[in-house]
């Protein structure tokens, strides 16, 4: 099996994050692994804002936390980084694209060392007037939606070798 094809077959979404950080260049290979994510008619409406910063990264959880009535919701399994991927909310692609980049960056981050897991909360709550207020400290447009973000760091947890595949599969010839 080439690498590309092991990479994807044991990539799996991480749930517990130590707090070491990620070196700046790392990081910023997995966003370069994202700027070459396909786009519906290559738009690249995307905008990814990358959160670092602890005392942000802790509001947000509680302000998501309080959206969803969850008030024991988990800061993102203690990821040390937070990307938010959002699109103009006008633009009907959006999710699809999310996803493009969302996948290129879960497969950059796991070839480089680097656990990764979707999260979708964001998506239902965006536009509650606490979580709003943090996205737009944060530098998304007030026009922009969430249709999906990441929590990346280095696992703190044992991982699956392999997972159950739920998907089907037909061929018609």
């Amino acid at each position: 099996m080439n690498e590309i094809l092991k990479n994807i077959v044991t990539r799996r979404s991480v749930r517990k994050f130590s707090s070491k950080a990620i070196p700046e260049d790392v990081l910023n290979d997995i966003i370069t692994a994202v700027l070459y994510a396909p786009s519906a008619m290559n738009t690249q409406y995307w905008q990814l804002t990358v959160i670092k910063n602890e005392d942000m990264l802790e509001r947000l959880q509680k302000a998501v936390g309080k959206a969803l009535d969850r008030p024991d919701y988990h800061r993102f399994y203690g990821a040390p980084v937070f990307i938010v991927v959002t699109v103009p909310e006008d633009y009907r692609h959006g999710a699809v694209d999310t996803a493009c980049v969302l996948q290129n960056m879960f497969l950059a981050a796991h070839s480089l060392g680097v656990g990764s897991v979707w999260i979708n909360q964001l998506r239902d709550c965006y536009d509650k007037t606490e979580v709003r207020a943090i996205m737009t400290e944060a530098g998304i447009p007030e026009n922009h939606i969430c249709f999906g973000c990441a929590a990346i760091g280095y696992a703190d947890c044992e991982l699956p070798a392999d997972r159950e595949n739920k998907g089907i599969v037909k061929t018609v010839e």
